[in-house]
């Protein structure tokens, strides 16, 4: 049997019945990324010690007659951006190749406390700086269902992982579209809850008002038992919201009769008419299902881009500002006084695009062009979250395209970041909302080769139990593979 392609209740099954055990399991997953992941390259470092430690403690209480703990033995990746203790935490830069990070994330912790197993750390455009995953300051990352074309960023490593059956789920992190737009262009499940739903404890800060923790899987149900488990009040995050868990896989019913879905004039414009017609079909199957098909809209849609570089590059600005060469990370080995040392360090230490944003950054704050630029923009950001605050008024949920593209060839768009900026169009507006966002698969590309589609939900704040219940009922109708 191969182990890299179960679900979680499958490996539960297997665990329960004793057929297998978590060690099994683990190896299995160890095996397979040592000899496929070479031509993926997902992983930035694996930590087999940890993984068959943990896997180890599971086969223990299964053998004491403990219940199974939630995630008991499931394989899991982790982005690396998330602070893992003991294991190099890099975020893909060389200003903290050699950062060994002293503790675990809040989200890890709750993940091995339900008997996740760590397999190691995945790729990411340097920083979360990226929708390609080519910005890591190591290697590119490649699509596993075309290894000629990106996975998608930043988390494209996570998404990788869990696509080439590196893991059976990972975590990443989304700041723009993160999380969600690699789930598009790898053909899996990704999720970014509210803002504040999940604890950012541990997590490498890009843009602190937009960055969220999330997961990815192969289906809903997984994606749905994950976020279960990290979500939740936490007080080493004081931007955590003390509101309760619901029952996320719980409230997995499979009905939808009733729900109105929202389907927005704005998102349709300037769309790959291959992208549409698959996202049609997929709006088709929610009426099928016995939803209300709504249209709305949501007019400051066309300001999400500019909006949301202007916030996003002034707080990596702010953020970045700590890796001086001086407290811990890289440091010039040759430089003539202190303020030498800054700038060679960064220089050195930085690659380009984190350069241009700190950059863009830096200028938008700076005197003078404060309130032309970055209080604008917070002000616009006002404006669209009130349209999705007054859109949820009249639906229950909001269908749009994840990404105007499908995956593009590694290369192809690296010399071009306007052109990679405007990719984010459909996944910035909810970051900006900070209300719940969902990718799942929607079919393949008419034409050859025939690409991955992903559909994007979303979902009123702190509303993820309706979100994923209405993901659920697509996947279960046959959604995933609408074309």
């Amino acid at each position: 049997m191969d182990f890299t392609t179960l679900t979680i209740s499958q490996i539960h099954e297997l665990l329960k019945s004793r057929q297998a055990t978590a060690v099994e399991i683990a190896q299995a997953h160890l095996a397979h990324i040592e000899q496929k992941d070479k031509e993926v390259r997902a992983y930035l470092s694996l930590c087999p010690e940890r993984a068959l430690a943990q896997a180890k403690k599971v086969d223990e209480a299964i053998a004491a007659g403990e219940a199974l703990a939630p995630l008991a033995g499931v394989p899991v990746a982790v982005k690396d951006v998330i602070l893992t203790r003991g294991t190099r935490t890099t975020c893909a830069s060389h200003i903290l190749e050699n950062f060994v990070a002293p503790y675990d994330a809040t989200a890890v912790e709750r993940l091995e406390r339900a008997g996740a197993v760590i397999l190691g750390k995945t790729n990411c455009d340097e920083f979360a700086m990226g929708s390609s995953t080519e910005n890591s300051s190591f290697y590119p990352t490649h699509n596993p269902r075309d290894l000629t074309r990106v996975p998608g960023g930043s988390s494209g490593g996570s998404a990788a992982a869990v696509a080439a059956n590196f893991a059976t789920v990972a975590l990443g992190s989304d700041t723009g579209g993160s999380i969600r737009q690699p789930s598009a262009f790898c053909d899996i499940v990704g999720m970014m809850g509210t803002y504040g739903r999940v604890s950012r404890y541990g997590l490498v800060a890009f843009a602190s008002s937009l960055d969220h923790i999330g997961p990815f899987g192969r289906s809903v149900h997984d994606v749905a038992l994950v976020l279960q488990t990290i979500a939740g009040r936490d007080p080493l995050d004081s931007t955590c919201a003390a509101l309760p868990v619901d029952d996320y896989v719980g409230a997995l019913s499979g009905d939808i009769r009733g729900i109105r879905v929202g389907v927005p004039t704005e998102y349709l414009k300037g769309l790959n008419p291959e992208i549409g017609g698959n996202i049609q079909k997929g709006i088709d199957l929610f009426s099928k299902l016995g939803c209300e098909i709504v249209p709305i809209s949501l007019p400051h849609t066309d300001y999400a881009i500019g909006c949301y570089y202007i916030i996003c590059t002034a707080e990596a600005s702010s953020n970045l500002a700590r890796y001086d060469g001086v407290r811990y990370g890289f440091r010039s080995p040759q430089h003539d006084d202190l303020q030498d040392m800054y700038r060679k360090s960064r220089n050195l230490g930085f690659g380009a695009e984190v350069k241009r944003r700190i950059m863009l950054g830096t200028y938008v704050l700076s005197s003078g062009y404060y309130d032309a630029y970055y209080l604008k923009a917070q002000k616009v950001r006002t404006l669209i979250t009130r349209d999705f605050v007054e859109a949820f008024d009249e639906v229950d949920v909001i269908v749009t395209p994840t990404s105007p593209i499908p995956p593009f060839k590694l290369g192809e768009r690296v010399d071009d970041p306007l052109q990679m900026y405007l990719a984010d169009i459909y996944t910035v507006t909810a970051s900006l909302a900070g209300i719940p966002g969902i990718s799942v698969p929607c079919g393949k590309t008419p034409s050859e080769p025939r690409l991955p589609v992903g559909m994007q939900i979303l979902a009123k704040h702190f509303d993820e139990a309706r979100l994923l219940r209405v993901a659920d009922a697509y996947e279960k109708a046959g959604g995933f593979q609408v074309s």
